[in-house]
């Protein structure tokens, strides 16, 4: 189950809101207040409706045999408050070549994405590994892909690590004004060694 789009509007539009589903109904709810159970017409995997924005919350419920299952949330979000790091892979190989990309999110003060957020995030790298690269997948941005530093586009943005041929850490650390930092430690790991912690 998937819920399409953000939660940002602005008072008086009308949003199409898009549920992606596997199962054979979806209901809709506002704030608590349900807009309909819909059914899929067949070969579909997704449902429609026009919503006149509330700021809050929308909620899809899957139902399957007429008893509902998973269930998906998306929330208005507040003002840009704070970095989030994650990698796809925290250990790499120390070969020189080994790659972890770094996703970058700019959430409000309770952790939700900010779907509009569009500060500058500067990188800064310590120990066995470097930059080779920034992305926010901004079709039409002119920024450099080989830099320290990208804009957020969607609230998005991303660093790719490459590692060095030494073993130990590498510490990457965003910064934007105005916004709480985050961290993030990968470790460079003989092959040897990555295979063992990866059993």
């Amino acid at each position: 189950l998937h819920l399409f789009p953000h939660w940002n509007w602005q008072e008086g539009d009308t949003v199409d809101v898009w549920a992606y589903s596997s199962t054979e109904e979806v209901e809709l709810y506002l704030n608590g207040k349900t807009l309909g159970r819909k059914k899929k017409p067949g070969g579909k995997f997704h449902l429609m409706w026009r919503v006149p924005y509330q700021p809050g919350t929308i909620r899809a419920v899957a139902y399957e045999n007429g008893q509902p299952g998973m269930e998906k949330e998306v929330h208005t979000a507040g003002k840009p408050a704070q970095i989030i790091l994650t990698a796809d892979r925290n250990k790499i190989t120390a070969d020189g070549r080994d790659l972890s990309f770094v996703n970058v999110k700019i959430v409000d003060k309770d952790g939700t994405l900010v779907p509009r957020a569009a500060n500058r995030i500067q990188f800064e790298i310590k120990g066995k590994g470097f930059i080779v690269g920034v992305d926010n997948g901004n079709p039409v941005s002119h920024e450099p892909f080989k830099a320290t530093y990208r804009k957020a586009f969607n609230g998005l943005c991303q660093a790719i690590i490459q590692s060095s041929r030494e073993t130990g850490t590498i510490t990457i650390i965003a910064r934007s004004e105005g916004l709480n930092s985050d961290k993030l430690v990968i470790k460079t790991v003989t092959d040897k060694t990555k295979k063992q912690l990866n059993r």
